[in-house]
């Protein structure tokens, strides 16, 4: 029985998967018509740019990706865990952007070490995403309209805080932006471990590994853990988990914290890597960051395992893109490709039936050609 149970897992995993890889292809397909359109002449030059990603700039592209899927992979996490739990945060961009706010100011006004910045990038990313799990849980308010809301909020109380008429401790009036954390707090920058000097880059540090092992953090505390199965059931059914004895509003409250934590902890990666710096000025729409945490969690079919390899594939492509030739193409289309295959992923299931039937069929056909292993696998069947 135990077989029986590892062997059905297997398989709903294995189609997930081929599912997912469909949408990736369809999407890819979509975007070389779309070059094409463009330009004719260029349209495969372009396209290999785009698939290449990372590499096609060695070693430099890799560390760019590596740096760009940390943050991804955290953003992706605190939207996938949300969808686990029946919960649609799309508050992941402002509970990142107040992370982003803890990190700098622990770095650039209090010099704490790295390790303090991007505990404090957690706390700010989960009090924040706490607020819209406390409408939903007591007063019945749609996660999503609450996040939405607080999403501008956070944006512009951070921008104020962090320009304050640039009379600030965190605003370099030279650069227009935030100071530089090498420069002003160097304990502060998350340790590289001589992967800046393989990678030829500035800020691909420890982030990378960070992130991968809280997305495995995260897989056991959904699939083997008490606390997981309660959450999960509250997504479910939530009226069968209170006859349950399940604490529904505590769940939710508890579930919309910990998605903001991980958007925090996102912030905190990205910016204590020394990958940007916060532009007050230009910081007029939310971060792309916590946006794309989304069609990580969809193409990972939010399963925390699938979304390193999920961020680190959107990653890939968006560098991609950046390679593409300006004199006929925009970067931008990449992100046209990811929209595409967003938007195919509502379509996963489909996918998964068309996978399950020509799976089903292949084995019908062989068993009919082969009565000795269809007996063989009816006995087992009974057993």
């Amino acid at each position: 029985m135990k077989n029986k149970k590892s062997r059905l897992n297997f398989s709903s995993g294995v189609t997930s998967v081929a599912a997912s890889l469909i949408c990736i292809v369809i999407g890819l397909l979509v975007g070389l018509v779309i070059l094409y359109g463009i330009n004719s002449e260029n349209a495969l030059d372009g396209f290999s740019r785009i698939i290449k990603g990372g590499f096609y700039l060695m070693p430099k592209g890799i560390g760019t990706v590596l740096s760009q899927t940390a943050p991804l992979i955290m953003t992706g996490l605190s939207v996938a865990f949300a969808f686990k739990t029946g919960l649609f945060n799309i508050g992941a961009a402002g509970q990142y952007t107040l992370g982003a706010l803890g990190a700098l100011y622990f770095a650039l006004v209090l010099h704490m070490p790295w390790y303090v910045c991007l505990l404090a990038a957690m706390l700010f990313g989960a009090v924040w995403g706490a607020i819209p799990g406390i409408f939903k849980a007591y007063f019945n308010v749609n996660e999503v309209i609450t996040a939405i809301m607080f999403n501008w909020i956070g944006l512009y109380a951070v921008n104020e805080i962090i320009y304050r008429g640039a009379l600030g401790n965190m605003y370099d009036l030279k650069t227009t932006k935030t100071y530089s954390l090498r420069n002003v707090s160097p304990q502060s920058v998350i340790p590289d471990l001589g992967m800046n000097q393989l990678f030829k880059t500035k800020s691909t540090t420890i982030a990378i590994f960070i992130a991968i092992a809280a997305a495995i953090i995260i897989y056991i505390i959904i699939n083997k853990t008490t606390f997981g199965y309660e959450l999960k059931a509250c997504g479910h059914n939530k009226e069968a988990a209170r006859y349950a004895g399940i604490n529904e509003k505590r769940n939710i409250v508890l579930s919309m914290t910990i998605a903001g934590a991980l958007s925090g902890i996102g912030a905190g990666l990205y910016y204590l890597s020394g990958v940007a710096e916060w532009n007050p000025q230009v910081s007029t729409a939310l971060p792309a960051m916590g946006f794309n945490g989304i069609p990580v969690a969809l193409l990972a079919l939010s399963n925390p395992i699938g979304v390193i390899f999920a961020a680190l594939f959107v990653s890939h492509i968006t560098v991609g893109g950046g390679y593409l030739p300006t004199k006929y193409f925009q970067p931008e289309i990449a992100d046209v490709i990811i929209a595409v295959i967003i938007y195919l992923c509502a379509f996963v299931m489909l996918f998964k039936g068309v996978v399950v039937n020509a799976v089903s069929g292949r084995k019908k056909k062989k068993a009919e050609n082969d009565p000795t292993d269809n007996g063989a696998d009816g006995k087992e069947a009974d057993a």
